[in-house]
């Protein structure tokens, strides 16, 4: 058990980075349906990481939440601008490089449970790339369809998740 900790706590900076970008590019995506795309996101990743953090303490670990996301100007999420093509297309790549970072790692844990726990994680991101992939090509129907209107929902989100 003690060869699992290390990768858990590792993957879990990694996963809480993710996470910390997708708030970012939230603040940054207007578009109604697409970042109603990105909170279900997050909630989701809010989600993976009690996952990792439960199976850290439970092996005796200690789990970090200094992790500080990686966000340039050139990624689009400086807020500046309303084409939201840089973003989505960031995402997208991130999510493929993840999965492709982990997949071997996670298929070599010796600790199934672990394994597979980490494995639903990575099946879920591809889904996020699949989402932000669909978003670049002009999709909104991104978490389902809504009855007979076949228009997209019109308006922006507010750039801050809560206003108190």
């Amino acid at each position: 058990m003690n060869d699992v900790l290390p990768v858990l706590q590792e993957f879990y900076r990694e996963a809480l980075v993710r996470l910390l970008r997708h708030e970012a590019s939230a603040r940054v995506i207007r578009q109604y349906d697409v970042n109603n795309t990105y909170q279900y996101i997050i909630n989701r990743e809010e989600a993976h990481l009690s996952w990792v953090a439960r199976a850290i303490t439970e092996l005796g670990g200690s789990v970090d939440d200094t992790a500080e996301p990686a966000l340039t100007e050139r990624d689009g999420r400086s807020g500046k601008g309303t084409d939201p093509s840089p973003v989505l297309t960031a995402d997208a790549r991130e999510a493929g490089e993840f999965v492709e970072r982990w997949r071997a790692r996670v298929a070599a844990l010796p600790n199934a449970r672990h394994a597979k726990m980490l494995d639903v994680i990575l099946g879920e991101v591809l889904e996020q790339q699949r989402f932000f992939e669909q978003a670049l090509a002009g999709r909104t129907d991104l978490l389902g369809r809504r009855g007979e209107q076949l228009e997209p929902s019109h308006g922006d989100v507010l750039a801050t998740r809560w206003i108190e």
